[in-house]
């Protein structure tokens, strides 16, 4: 939930000093085709609209004889600290202070334009100003450019471009009514009360998924899609593809983004596609599977385990290798020294034998207490659940524990590991406060094949797509490049020993296909098997609306090159009723 307002204790005021005199003014010349006010810091007066909504600390108003420039926004927040005696409808006139507010004091927020101290004089009764339609017979979104002008703070520098960049198109609508027809669902509704949506059913937006998302891609982050808020309605739990009735509401920004504070709670027809299954690896195949299995604990619900079993028996068809990532230990989220795992993966295991699924053993290394990031007190780890019923066989080496680093060795065989499993160079700052990648060595019909499990840096803490600052930082991504350098360090060191090595990089990544981090690992030799996925089919998570690959599987050449079939079997990112928020994929492998 988001409001307009902003308090003393939750915003930082722009402070621009102006003259003393009031000066008359009307909505627009206040907000300007700018990011803030030219008026900022003067006193207006005679400011006149019609109120559109009312929360507990002021209003929106909007002029209902708006200018012809689309780029400047007919509606203000009049904060008047407490619950205003002005309701919707009421004909206002306003005389206070310009003054910009910093949702949250966060750097990185926009500013929103208020009119606060103000005076409001209650002039009679008027109807609601017409909504600005986004899409079709109104306004079009731009499709494609946040902004590509701006090298830095756009509220000190870069052109306004209402028409092509996002955060401008946007910024033009603060506050004002805004109509969205036919909306559909893109992401799933979040804590917040947030939900994603495209205009007209999606139409014009590109590129669609299969199953009614959209894609993100390189240079494309979809402007066109807009978070619908429940500050003055509640937004309905839905999944991506469902269709939603018109919603009419108030544009507002707060915490890195702006939001279509709807109304009127919207209804909703169901138009999401069925869970996907995949299939089954064949006599002389392999399969090796990921799955981020969220925050999997002893004390979490039964119902959590047997849906993931189910997924995993069902859905990706009981794979040879399973690399999990974010098992917790087995006391959970309590903060009580545990590091162990084996009552968690006990649990699942039964679980999906339940399911009827096969006996699965498993491999991990606990790591040192509260040093691997996650859930405090989780213990977070990446480990390998492995069929041995098909002929797969693990090779137990001792020396593996949370600090010594796994070795490349050779005899006259080829590469081997010194133990496994095996941490990747678990004392690198790379890795600090954030899991270590972990190596198996397993046997498939006489072949040995490598296994890095990996869960890396998580994106939280990047500068959101609507920040003041373009093109916004990705702060958390050097970390990750450096994790990269040194899986791809590991990769080829073992094929510096045997170029027809069998290597396998799986994992929650925390990054795109298009990343610098996946390509530190192409570069090693490795192919990112998402990135030959069609666009429609290329996500195995949600954020936001956006469609996106953060889960991946990586094969070395001699793999690579026996016609990989690999499959991203969509079952959780796009529900509401999920087991986890990543979607799992499986590889099949040929090794005949």
């Amino acid at each position: 939930m988001t409001l307009g307002t902003a308090t003393a204790a939750a915003a930082t005021a722009v402070a621009l000093a102006g003259p003393a005199a009031a000066e008359p003014a009307r909505i627009h010349d206040i907000q300007g085709a700018a990011h803030l006010s030219p008026l900022a810091g003067r006193q207006v007066e005679g400011v006149t609209g019609v109120v559109t909504a009312v929360d507990g600390g002021g209003f929106w108003m909007q002029d209902p004889a708006p200018d012809d420039d689309p780029a400047t926004s007919e509606a203000i927040f009049v904060f008047t600290r407490s619950r205003p005696a002005a309701a919707i409808g009421d004909a206002v006139t306003v005389a206070g202070t310009v003054t910009e507010f910093r949702p949250g004091g966060e750097a990185t927020n926009l500013t929103t334009t208020e009119i606060t101290s103000p005076t409001v004089t209650v002039t009679g009764p008027s109807g609601l100003p017409a909504a600005t339609v986004i899409g079709e017979g109104g306004r079009a979104a731009p499709g494609s450019v946040i902004d590509d002008d701006a090298d830095g703070d756009v509220e000190a520098g870069g052109s306004f471009d209402a028409d092509t960049d996002g955060i401008d198109f946007y910024e033009s609508l603060e506050g004002m009514r805004v109509t969205l027809n036919d909306p559909v669902a893109v992401g799933l509704r979040n804590n917040f009360g947030e939900l994603p949506v495209l205009a007209d059913g999606g139409a014009g937006a590109s590129v669609r998924t299969n199953r009614g998302g959209i894609a993100l891609r390189s240079g494309d982050p979809n402007p066109e899609r807009v978070l619908l808020d429940d500050a003055y309605a509640r937004t309905p739990t839905v999944d991506v593809g469902d269709r939603l009735s018109t919603v009419t509401g108030v544009m507002t920004y707060s915490f890195g983004g702006f939001k279509l504070a709807v109304q009127a709670a919207p209804t909703v027809t169901p138009g999401a596609a069925a869970p996907e299954r995949a299939k089954g690896a064949e006599r002389g195949e392999l399969a090796v599977a990921t799955f981020n299995v969220e925050n999997l604990h002893q004390g979490s619900p039964d119902a959590k385990f047997a849906a993931l079993a189910g997924q995993i028996v069902d859905g990706l068809r009981s794979p040879d290798i399973l690399t999990a990532e974010e098992i917790q230990d087995d006391s959970g989220p309590a903060n009580d020294g545990t590091v162990t795992d084996a009552a968690t993966v006990a649990k699942l295991t039964a679980a999906i034998e339940a399911a009827g699924g096969p006996a699965y053993a498993w491999r991990s290394i606990a790591p040192v207490n509260n040093a691997d990031g996650g859930q405090p007190g989780g213990n977070i780890r990446v480990g390998f659940l492995f069929r041995t019923d098909r002929g797969l066989e693990f090779t137990d080496r001792p020396g593996g524990d949370a600090t010594t680093p796994v070795r490349v060795r050779k005899d006259a065989r080829g590469p081997l590991l010194s133990a496994s499993p095996g941490r990747l160079d678990p004392a690198n700052e790379a890795f600090t406060n954030s899991r270590k990648p972990l190596a198996g060595e397993f046997t498939w019909r006489g072949r040995r094949l490598f296994v890095v499990a990996n869960h890396w840096n998580s994106k939280g803490g990047d500068q959101p797509a609507y920040s003041r600052f373009q093109p916004p930082v990705q702060t958390t991504q050097p970390q990750r490049i450096a994790q990269a350098e040194v899986v791809a360090g590991f990769v080829r060191s073992v094929l510096a020993a045997d170029r027809q090595a069998l290597v396998v990089v799986a994992g929650d990544l925390n990054d795109f296909d298009f990343s610098t981090p996946i390509e530190r690992l192409t570069d090693a030799g490795m192919t990112d098997l998402p990135a030959r996925l069609p666009a429609p089919e290329r996500y195995t998570y949600v954020f936001e609306g956006n469609s996106q690959v953060l889960d991946h599987i990586l094969l070395s050449p001699r793999l690579a090159g026996i016609r990989p079939a690999y499959d991203v079997v969509h079952m959780n990112a796009e529900y509401a009723d999920q087991s986890s928020d990543h979607d799992p994929s499986v590889v099949r492998l040929s090794l005949r």
